[in-house]
């Protein structure tokens, strides 16, 4: 598998202290990726983002939404979605790569075409886990 790790996040929908745990176990992993945040500025202003994070302001219903959709690309590589409402459930559905959502409780039908993770109830190894292997298929 060729590709990099897009990383697309609801800073609205998914609480802070999740968000922290998947952004580090991110860092860990040396692989090219595309970070891209939006929300509410209150809820941006939560997390200390990576330097290489692009941060979208999008206020009111649905904005932050709209905002990922359009900076989504359908490359082959790996899509990390850390959004839990099933809004993502078509792009995660036809999303060319592996997919993981990280929520902690993402609509039951993600589970059909995605691996789900909670980092708070399953843990860091497993975000360690699901990277690892998806970063071994980008490299070979």
């Amino acid at each position: 598998m060729s590709g990099l790790l897009q990383v697309l996040v609801d800073a609205d929908n998914v609480p802070a202290g999740r968000l922290r745990d998947v952004l580090a176990v991110i860092s860990e992993v040396g692989v090219e990726r595309r970070i891209v945040v939006a929300g509410h500025p209150d809820a941006l202003a939560r997390v200390e983002w990576p330097d290489d994070a692009d941060l979208l302001i999008a206020e009111g219903w649905q904005r932050a939404d709209l905002a990922l959709a359009t900076a989504y690309t359908p490359e082959p590589g790996p899509l990390v979605l850390a959004s839990g409402d099933s809004d993502f459930l078509t792009l995660a559905g036809r999303h060319p790569g592996p997919v993981l959502v990280v929520s902690e409780a993402a609509a039951g039908p993600y589970r059909e075409v995605a691996t789900v993770l909670d980092p708070v109830h399953d843990g860091a190894a497993s975000l360690r886990s699901w990277l690892r292997a998806v970063v071994a298929d980008i490299d070979s």
